[in-house]
């Protein structure tokens, strides 16, 4: 018997110009109001990412967002990262919880045969980055300078590099970077 392949770990993500996901609160009324300019029925390759993913990997701050959005948005399982105990709606069937390293996680997924790993969250992003598990890199640039806010990534021990595979321009403003990083 082979040994498992090793999961895809991507992020998909929206930064203002300056390289926030967030305001410093955690708000998104920036991207809320840049995705009104969105032609209808354009989501900028984020359907075609999703079908490709298994599960999702985000942290507690973002679960704790995506939980005021309304209706779960997410079918897939989603595996929320802390260290500390979460209180999933029993609803939420496909939600759980994990403490493990990204290291520890990654390597536990893998051998259970998931292929693609949608990692999302600024810290957690940032995790998986500083082990060097992430593989490519999705970053969708909105056309708005926040000053401040939470940053996608933060101080690194080395310096990443990437490999730029594509940029998409978007008639509304928009552009994505597509990067792989090894």
């Amino acid at each position: 018997m082979g040994t498992p392949m090793t999961a895809k770990a991507s992020v998909f993500i929206a930064t203002s110009l300056d390289g926030f996901i967030a305001r410093p609160n955690g708000d998104l009324d920036w991207l809320d109001q840049a995705n009104t300019t969105v032609t209808e029925g354009e989501d900028c390759g984020y359907t075609a990412f999703m079908d490709t993913v298994d599960i999702l990997i985000m942290g507690r701050n973002t679960y704790e967002k995506v939980l005021t959005f309304g209706p779960w948005p997410y079918e897939k399982p989603v595996i929320v990262l802390s260290r500390n105990p979460i209180d999933i709606p029993t609803e939420l069937t496909t939600v759980t919880h994990s403490s493990k390293t990204p290291q520890a996680l990654h390597t536990r997924l893998s051998a259970e045969g998931a292929k693609r790993l949608y990692i999302d969250g600024g810290i957690t992003i940032q995790r998986f980055l500083a082990s060097g598990l992430i593989t490519d890199l999705t970053i969708t640039l909105i056309p708005v300078i926040l000053g401040e806010g939470i940053p996608l990534f933060s101080p690194q021990q080395q310096d990443i590099s990437l490999t730029h595979t594509e940029t998409i321009s978007y008639p509304f403003g928009f552009v994505q970077l597509k990067y792989k990083t090894f």
